[in-house]
């Protein structure tokens, strides 16, 4: 809108075109970095103050009003996305991108608004310390003091823990952190009010426990990188797409970058249909309450992501044999009589594996971590999915340098014809398969779940 803030026209005649200068780089630049900061501070922290207007009792009831609300979370996310990708681009295809940014940045400020006018109405959680901070404390302590021995099992004074504390004696898990909050003379290490005089030498009972329970599911927030590794695969299913034939009437034909939906779709329609249908119906049969377990419905999400890598690899298999048939291995442009619709299936499965283990891994995040730590409960998943991108980026690089050695065409060459995409994704459903094992294994190591959360959300203040 402002002619300023982006380089001139170019020359027709000469073909000349005018570099963009530093201010206008700049200007640029400083709005990516902006959208960042603030999708980075309204994912997680949206996510964990929405389930702080909930009661965090711990029963039954509550448990599937949080189920409910983390589900319906996803599906309002993946239905905003719907609406990007489709109301969103039609406006800036046919309007113009002058419209096409404006709208978003007019319902922003209007989301702006309403979320001020509510503020009266929410429930505020005030942070009181840094948790970050919290956790270097154990654990610089914990190894200052490793040559410490561990008080008798009846010292319960030997211990530092907050006034009015239902915890006066950490946990036996995780043992050597426990050194972080023993008391070696309490003259000087307690202050007057009850407080350590210095944090960096004492730390509380509830300090190590919060960072117990965060190193307790770091085991099972690992297992989502693989899954997370699988969804990001963005490019090769575009140009599958591309090489077929994705009419669905004679003069319509989906974009091949808009395949992506069905992922989306398919996860809305589950949490819709799982919320208000199949739940409410098993319920109804049963006559009690229903819920599935997190663990269950995250082992359910890793297994169909190995399934959906395998359909993917045998409908790759069969669009190349086509391709190569056809005589277009040298011709990468040329679109194969096979109907795109085959890649629905996959992502259809992809969807429905996030829905299971997203949902699954957010709402085990939240509900076994400390109150406190609801934002960093939150932000697990979405540091996960940040990990995910990088080793799917890795991954890639080291197949493409094994698989290229002598001369040979990449798996994951640019000519989709000539590469063997359906190897690459044989490779990340074994990955997928492993992943599933590794899973197992630590949640049959993690025990049952709300043991955790019960002891420390215990505590007066959380």
């Amino acid at each position: 809108m402002v002619p300023q803030s982006k380089p001139s026209s170019c020359d027709i005649m000469t073909q000349s075109c005018r570099s963009p200068t530093a201010g206008q780089m700049t200007l640029m630049f400083s709005s990516f970095v902006l959208i960042a900061i603030g999708a980075g501070g309204v994912r997680p922290c949206s996510l964990a103050f929405g389930a702080d207007q909930l009661d965090r009792r711990d029963d039954s009831r509550n448990d599937r009003v949080l189920e409910s609300f983390f589900g319906w979370y996803y599906a309002s996310a993946a239905i905003s996305v719907l609406v990007a990708l489709t109301g969103i681009v039609y406006i800036q295809d046919h309007l113009g991108y002058r419209v096409g940014f404006g709208v978003p940045a007019i319902l922003m400020l209007i989301s702006v608004l309403v979320f001020f006018l509510a503020s009266p109405l929410y429930v505020k959680q005030m942070a009181s310390k840094s948790l970050l901070t919290g956790f270097a404390q154990v654990i610089v302590v914990a190894y200052r003091n490793r040559n410490l021995t561990f008080p008798l099992p009846n010292s319960t004074g030997s211990y530092h823990h907050e006034r009015d504390s239902n915890i006066i004696v950490p946990t036996d898990k995780l043992r050597f952190l426990n050194k972080a909050c023993i008391i070696k003379n309490p003259e000087q290490d307690i202050a007057l009010d009850g407080s350590a005089s210095n944090p960096w030498s004492l730390c509380t009972v509830e300090q190590v426990e919060e960072l117990k329970a965060l190193i307790k599911v770091l085991p099972l927030w690992s297992t989502g990188i693989i899954m997370s590794i699988n969804l990001s695969q963005n490019t090769f299913p575009v140009l599958q797409a591309s090489s077929m034939d994705r009419h669905l009437t004679k003069k319509f034909q989906i974009p091949a970058g808009s395949y992506g939906m069905f992922n989306v779709i398919s996860l809305a329609l589950w949490v819709i249909l799982y919320d208000r249908a199949i739940l409410p119906l098993i319920s109804k049969m049963k006559g009690k309450p229903v819920r599935i377990g997190v663990k269950l419905r995250m082992g359910i999400g890793l297994f169909l992501t190995c399934i959906a890598m395998v359909v993917s690899a045998i409908v790759e298999s069969a669009r190349r044999r086509e391709a190569i048939r056809d005589g277009f291995q040298n011709n990468p442009q040329a679109v194969v009589k096979m109907s795109a619709m085959w890649l629905v299936p996959q992502f259809c499965l992809n969807g429905l594996a996030e829905a299971f283990t997203a949902i699954g891994q957010t709402e085990l995040f939240y509900s076994e971590l400390p109150k406190s730590m609801s934002s960093i409960a939150a932000a697990l998943f979405g540091l996960g999915l940040a990990v995910a991108n990088l080793l799917a980026s890795a991954v890639v690089s080291i197949i493409d340098d094994i698989t290229s050695k002598g001369g040979h065409d990449s798996w994951v060459s640019t000519n989709i014809n000539k590469a063997r995409i359906d190897n690459y994704y044989w490779v990340l459903a074994i990955l997928s398969f492993i992943n599933l094992f590794y899973y197992f294994l630590c949640a049959w190591a993690y025990g049952p779940p709300g043991q955790q959360s019960k002891k420390v959300n215990s505590l007066p203040g959380r």
